[in-house]
């Protein structure tokens, strides 16, 4: 039976207080291409967790994706660059496919420019930032692998970003140049032997698990310098990376 609203409970409602609706955050995405930048971008503009996604590019083009826009970058100097203001960054550096024209207009950082392009950031009032840094399979000791590789890492560190996540993922070796003498082929097949020693642990792996932990990690890391290793990503995938996610920043 459908009972009336008493006009005490009205008046307590009218006035309980009402927090007012946050806006979502503005994501900025630098080096959107590739497999994994296209898989990154494809799942962060999916959670709806951001209201507006900012794509670096060096020329316009139509993007055809909803509530993701081209940010169109003045030169390859990110010192020179006008703010624009952003929330949340994700920087990535594999190059674009080149049978892909949408990717070929998009402006892609590369290791030297990561400390200009992380001041920029900080400039636009950017908080939180994942770096997605690729490595050599097998190549990393597993010291850097928890910690800063280089000095540019270091400084990027410093810059005072309220929180900083560095994804660190293998990748394989690029394709050399096919040797012409005898002994250098003899010396490559040799070589590739040995290939299949790395540790399945520090195999590449799938993109979309790397982009997944990029999502997780933008969404549970505490403010602070974390670093996520390739092997806790890949002991992450082999059960419930959401779940294991938890303890890489605990």
């Amino acid at each position: 039976m459908h009972h009336p609203p008493q006009p005490l409970h009205v008046l307590q409602g009218a006035q309980r207080h009402v927090a007012p609706n946050t806006p979502a955050p503005t994501l900025l995405i630098a080096g959107a291409t590739g497999v994994l930048g296209n898989e990154v971008l494809r799942r962060l503009v999916g959670s709806a967790r951001y209201g507006q996604v900012q794509v670096l590019a060096r020329e316009p083009v139509r993007t055809g994706i909803a509530r993701v826009a081209l940010t169109v970058c003045p030169g390859d100097d990110p010192t020179a660059w006008p703010t624009q203001r952003a929330d949340v960054a994700v920087v990535m550096f594999e190059p674009p496919r080149m049978f892909y024209e949408r990717e070929r207009a998009l402006w892609v950082p590369s290791p030297t420019t990561l400390l200009a392009l992380s001041a920029w950031l900080k400039r636009c009032g950017v908080r939180s930032v994942a770096v997605v840094m690729p490595h050599t399979r097998g190549h990393m000791p597993l010291a850097l692998q928890q910690g800063f590789a280089n000095l540019d890492e270091q400084a990027v560190s410093a810059l005072g970003f309220e929180r900083l996540v560095w994804v660190r993922s293998a990748q394989k070796p690029p394709p050399s140049a096919r040797p012409s003498r005898g002994m250098e082929r003899l010396r490559d097949l040799v070589l590739s032997v040995f290939s299949y020693m790395v540790p399945q642990s520090q195999q590449p792996l799938r993109v979309a698990h790397v982009a997944h932990a990029v999502s997780l990690a933008l969404q549970h890391a505490p403010a602070g310098v974390h670093v996520v290793g390739h092997e806790q990503m890949w002991h992450a995938s082999r059960s419930n990376m959401a779940q294991a996610a938890s303890a890489w920043f605990s």
